[in-house]
């Protein structure tokens, strides 16, 4: 019990230390962009369920395995969902992940239910929502409208990198998430 505890606590002191950067960068993201991102490497815990209950354990173990990796560095957290069109919420299959540096090869002892992916992207089309998880679908719209406009169709699952999240308080309305899938042209 002591060792959720403590991986619950780093999850939130991580995920805090991002909520105290300069979110302005990210500004010109209010409306949808298509640019290309390097394949990265990913520290990811796979989780099954609706991600309001399975993300506590899922990012527990994440941040816990992520600050026993020398040299790895603090970034926003981010999500994949494989099933999210075609499963109901309690089925969602969930990949949580952070980056990685790409000279770390092994996890250190005790990081059972964690691996090692590299993350495919190429072209990606992204946005930055404004507010709550349950209140995504119209910036999921104007992505998707954009995405078409635009000569491409999506190439990959739905990713989510959360930048300002429940850690900040509980104003939802305050969270920050971009919203990202990988496209290809028509």
């Amino acid at each position: 019990m002591k060792k959720k505890i403590l991986a619950w606590v780093i999850f939130f002191c991580g995920v805090s230390f991002l909520s105290a950067q300069d979110l302005s960068q990210y500004a010109s993201l209010k409306e949808p962009r298509i640019r290309t991102i390097p394949a990265q490497k990913m520290l990811i815990v796979e989780s099954t369920g609706d991600p309001n209950v399975a993300a506590k354990d899922a990012f527990s173990l994440l941040y816990k395995v992520f600050f026993g990796i020398p040299g790895a560095r603090m970034a926003a957290p981010r999500a994949r969902w494989l099933n999210l069109a075609t499963a109901p919420k309690n089925e969602w299959a969930g990949l949580y992940a952070l980056p990685l540096p790409d000279q770390v090869t092994n996890l250190p002892p005790g990081s059972s239910g964690a691996k090692i992916e590299v993350w495919q992207y190429g072209e990606v089309a992204e946005i930055l929502h404004f507010g709550g998880y349950d209140k995504e679908t119209p910036t999921i719209e104007k992505l998707m409208k954009f995405i078409k406009d635009k000569g491409y169709e999506v190439a990959g699952p739905h990713e989510e990198e959360y930048l300002k999240g429940p850690e900040s308080g509980p104003n939802a309305a305050e969270y920050q998430t971009i919203i990202r899938y990988q496209v290809k042209k028509k």
